[in-house]
């Protein structure tokens, strides 16, 4: 059984910096890609950022110099650090990968349960 769990989110004033943390546990053998996506109210859940097991990395365009997505290799973890936070950034933040699990052949995509991020103006 393979699981995300997210941690890191809350309340901040715009201009207030967040980090999130999601760690991958369970039987796993591989990891390929971990990152991030939000969903805010109304809104379809859409990319944040996302880094490759190779360190590409893909980041949208409203949140380029803003957050950054490392990884921890090792500790099967990827983080969003975010800075400069606006209202409009107000939203659940899910953790997303790909993921093979030990003794199984091909990647399957996982989802965290979700952590929820508000932003005051």
């Amino acid at each position: 059984q393979v699981q995300l769990v997210e941690s890191g989110g809350g309340l901040v004033q715009a201009g207030g910096s967040l980090r999130l943390s999601c760690a991958a546990s369970g039987q796993i053998f591989s990891i390929h890609a971990m990152g991030w996506y939000r969903q805010a109210p109304g809104n379809q859940r859409e990319l944040v950022a996302s880094i490759t097991t190779g360190g590409i990395t893909n980041v949208a365009d409203s949140v380029k110099g803003r957050f950054t997505a490392s990884r921890d290799y090792a500790k099967n973890t990827v983080y969003l650090e975010m800075n400069s936070l606006k209202p409009e950034d107000t939203a659940v933040y899910y953790c997303n990968a790909d993921i093979r699990g030990l003794g199984l052949p091909l990647f399957h995509n996982y989802w965290g349960q979700g952590t929820q991020v508000t932003v005051s103006s």
